[in-house]
């Protein structure tokens, strides 16, 4: 099973000798010498001052490498359960199916959430660049807001960090800095439609502890500041996948979610993710 490296300068050697970035060379001669010269060529790489390109690229490799990433999770099946905390205090959990299957980037990609609840069977679904869902088995068209949460894991998930360059997205390096004892990489990550999502990533491990970003609920609403931190990484099927995550809108935890099974490479119907030839009619977001 894939192992991951613990020292940054090991990484980022790896992945310079892989071609993926460049190193630095220094060549010295000792024209004084009598005897043949001397070259001497060292390669290394500056752990201590990285890049945003190298501390990317680093994340990208601790999580499974991307060409492994690409062949293992080009489609999936997650399974898990959901709390919700409404503003009353009163909690709900769900259960829930999230099936995906990859394309060359992530507006390619087909997305599938499923959630049971006691009254009905409740699905979201993103394909050929569209969003569209079901109650109990008939279509709807979700409100604004509701798409935008659904999409979220997309434009300002773990995935857009670990597929930026798919994306055509940049990375800019904004500090390093330590709060509560932990050192950290602050990294900002920009896409093609200009939405800015900050990740804030263990020096250490190079895992991503919490990633925060600035959106708007609905069109002309008040930007919301949101945030998801993520805990309890393990492997599946040699890659890293966070199995806790907690959801904030502004400083306020709205949700909790944690998978249960996740298991890649599940071949998938593509009827799955087909808009039913039903007309599609506007329902309230449940």
């Amino acid at each position: 099973m894939w192992r991951p490296f613990k020292s940054l300068a090991v990484i980022l050697i790896i992945i310079a000798c892989a071609g993926a970035l460049p190193i630095r060379a220094q060549s010295k001669s000792d024209s004084k010498s009598d005897s043949k010269k001397d070259i001497k060529t060292d390669t290394k790489t500056d752990a201590k001052n990285p890049t945003a390109e190298q501390i990317a690229e680093s994340v990208v490799f601790v999580y499974g490498r991307r060409e492994f990433l690409q062949q293992i999770r080009r489609n999936g099946l997650e399974r898990g359960r959901l709390m919700r905390m409404a503003e009353d205090g009163r909690t709900e959990e769900t259960t829930y199916e999230r099936r995906f299957v990859r394309g060359e980037n992530s507006v390619k990609d087909k997305i599938r959430i499923d959630q049971k609840m006691p009254t009905m069977a409740f699905s979201l679904i993103y394909g050929e660049g569209h969003t569209w869902g079901l109650i109990n088995g008939s279509a709807f068209t979700p409100r604004q807001e509701a798409t935008a949460s659904f999409l979220s894991e997309q434009w300002h998930g773990l995935d857009a960090l670990l597929r930026y360059k798919e994306n055509g997205s940049t990375v800019a390096l904004i500090n390093r800095e330590k709060q509560k004892g932990l050192d950290l990489y602050v990294l900002d990550l920009t896409d093609k439609e200009k939405r800015v999502t900050r990740y804030y990533i263990s020096a250490k491990t190079l895992h991503v502890l919490w990633l925060e970003y600035d959106q708007a609920p609905a069109e002309g609403a008040k930007p919301v500041k949101f945030m998801k931190k993520y805990a309890d990484y393990r492997y599946a099927q040699g890659t890293l996948v966070p199995y806790s995550t907690r959801f904030f809108e502004d400083g306020k935890q709205t949700q909790e979610q944690h998978i249960l099974t996740v298991t890649f490479g599940v071949k998938m119907d593509d009827t799955l993710f087909q808009n039913p030839d039903a007309q599609t009619s506007t329902a309230a977001q449940p």
